[in-house]
């Protein structure tokens, strides 16, 4: 029997969690699914999405960086774009730390960037 069905949220580390909410949803164009309280884990338990999703094809925690959960990591996080040349532009001319666009026959178009804590995400079209 396969007891896993799905992979909902992946935690991201960060140092400010409001500066992060802020990256998320003004400069990526995430929505804000859930920010409660959790003193118990050093903060609040902040979940984003893409906007219009609902989190259905996954969402974001963004976690508290700590010593065991350090921020400035590769997530491996591989997100959608329908247009990856047009994003790529849009987040150089908005100053995110952003890779050089990789067009190569056949792959899709793929770069990747980092939030403020130097978090790698990476953004491929489809």
């Amino acid at each position: 029997m396969n007891h896993i069905s799905e992979i909902r949220t992946v935690g991201v580390p960060v140092t400010d969690q409001d500066r992060a909410v802020t990256f998320y949803t003004e400069t990526l164009g995430f929505e804000l699914l859930m920010d409660a309280p959790l003193p118990q884990f050093g903060g609040r338990w902040i979940v984003v999405a893409p906007a219009g999703s609902a989190g259905a094809s996954g969402s974001v925690a963004l976690v508290p960086a700590s010593d065991g959960n350090p921020a400035g990591v590769d997530t491996g996080i591989r997100m959608g774009s329908p247009d990856a040349k047009a994003a790529h532009q849009h987040f150089l001319d908005v100053g995110v730390d952003t890779d050089e666009l990789l067009e190569w026959p056949g792959i899709p178009p793929m770069f990747s960037l980092r939030d403020q804590d130097g978090n790698r995400l990476y953004i491929s079209e489809g």
